[in-house]
């Protein structure tokens, strides 16, 4: 069996030049991309946008927070169906058809002129994202990864170190031409990058000689790289076992994971969409600089998810999903109560890391409970209700501050609510697979 081979002709002159590198890591690479484009261009990358809607249609901050949030529905209700499509047909035909979608949206976005329009765009663009980003992305990694799992996860999930060059590059086009520009060529380069990094993509090791981490079918030794992988495995892998996605469901621990991961993107959704329109009303700061801070939380979101990619693998998940909740939570609350650029400086800080340390985190626990047999419907079954959070909290967030003229109290019952949420990861212990009756009879 022959190892994966990109179809691109320069990628594979540039693959065939690299030697020693097991094919796994090509994976993070290209999924790092993609996050990176996701995080940059519109997760993070939507509020620089926000203030200029606002003073072209007149729109209030709830409208646009519900086209956001309608996209964030989206998102959830496609989550499972993008976990089964990824699991049967492999990332790259999923996440490529992504990407497409994705540039179109952004294309599209550039044209609207109607409250309509922009809910269909928006649309057009989070099922594009949803096809290309977090889910497929993440499936992959897990696929290719064990003993290495949320080391490689965080790596892939740096993406929004390049994410952090993005957003304020985004500011910089529409202060100095304008948003419609700056949605249109965002379009073109989420093509001219994703699509070769689409074609990076493999499912899982085993249709190709390897196994997970580059270890050898017969030794525990490392493959020497994706040009020398063995030609053939032994019967009986890992890939067999793990949970269904009947009995994931039938756990506590697979509710208190999502419960907790809920809890986390109800912060992380709320800060992503309006943090700049907050920085800009409440400190005072101009648009590119507000954008700067976007970019600083981005930035060191990479740092924690390599070092807490590192520490995860290295003790306790449960305790790094914690500490990180309730950093989120201080971070916030520093935020909402901020005077200084100091008190700004000390929430982009606590709450980078902990953003960092806990993405990954939460999805290599997920992948060692459960394994990896049914992963991708596991995860999207898990953004299903992820979705509530993603949805409600930036409407939330935005309602509040319309009503009470900033986003002080919002903030703050937002980071409450997370800390509380820390409790789910606290008591997600990990579960026992139920024995099948055959087995339990002949024991």
């Amino acid at each position: 069996m022959n190892a994966p081979q990109p179809h691109s002709s320069l990628l594979r002159f540039v693959l065939s030049r690299v030697r020693g590198v097991f094919y796994g890591w090509w994976i993070v690479l290209s999924a790092s991309v993609m996050q990176s484009l996701n995080q940059g261009l519109l997760n993070q990358g939507f509020g620089v946008y926000f203030l200029p809607l606002q003073a072209e249609f007149g729109w209030s901050k709830t409208l646009l927070s519900l086209g956001y949030s309608v996209g964030q529905v989206e998102s959830g209700l496609l989550a499972p169906v993008v976990g089964w499509l990824t699991d049967r047909v492999g990332p790259r035909r999923v996440v490529t058809i992504g990407i497409v979608l994705f540039g179109a949206g952004l294309m599209l976005l550039s044209s609207i002129n109607s409250v309509a329009m922009f809910f269909a765009t928006f649309l057009l663009v989070s099922v594009g994202s949803s096809l290309s980003g977090f889910l497929p992305c993440s499936v992959a990694v897990l696929n290719w990864f064990v003993r290495r799992r949320t080391l490689a996860l965080g790596i892939s999930m740096a993406g929004s170190g390049i994410a952090a060059a993005i957003v304020p590059t985004v500011a910089w086009s529409v202060t100095n031409f304008g948003w419609r520009p700056a949605a249109l060529f965002s379009g073109f380069v989420v093509w001219a990058v994703g699509i070769p990094m689409a074609l990076l993509l493999r499912q899982r090791p085993e249709k190709y000689g390897y196994l997970p981490d580059g270890d050898r079918p017969d030794s525990a030794s490392p493959v020497a790289s994706f040009a020398n992988a063995p030609k053939s495995i032994p019967t009986g892998t890992s890939l067999d076992e793990g949970f269904t996605v009947k009995e994931a469901l039938g756990t506590r621990s697979f509710w208190f994971i999502a419960f907790g991961h809920m809890s986390a993107v109800f912060t992380v959704s709320a800060v992503s969409l309006h943090l700049v329109p907050d920085l800009v009303q409440s400190m005072g700061m101009s648009l590119q600089s507000a954008g700067a801070i976007a970019s600083m939380v981005l930035v060191i979101s990479v740092v924690g998810r390599i070092l807490g990619g590192w520490l995860a693998d290295r003790t306790n998940k449960r305790a790094v999903l914690v500490a990180s909740m309730l950093a989120h939570a201080i971070g916030l609350l520093t935020l909402a109560y901020a005077t200084t650029m100091l008190q700004v400086f000390i929430f982009a800080t606590l709450h980078g890391l902990a953003w960092g340390a806990r993405a990954p985190t939460q999805n290599a626990i997920r992948a060692e409970y459960f394994g990896r047999k049914s992963i991708g419907v596991i995860l999207g079954v898990g953004i299903v209700v992820v979705s509530i959070a993603s949805t409600t909290a930036p409407i939330f967030a935005g309602w509040l501050a319309d009503a009470r003229g900033n986003y002080q109290l919002a903030f703050t019952v937002v980071a409450v609510l997370t800390a509380l949420g820390s409790l789910f990861f606290a008591f997600a212990s990990k579960p026992a697979r139920a024995r099948p009756k055959s087995d339990a009879a002949s024991g």
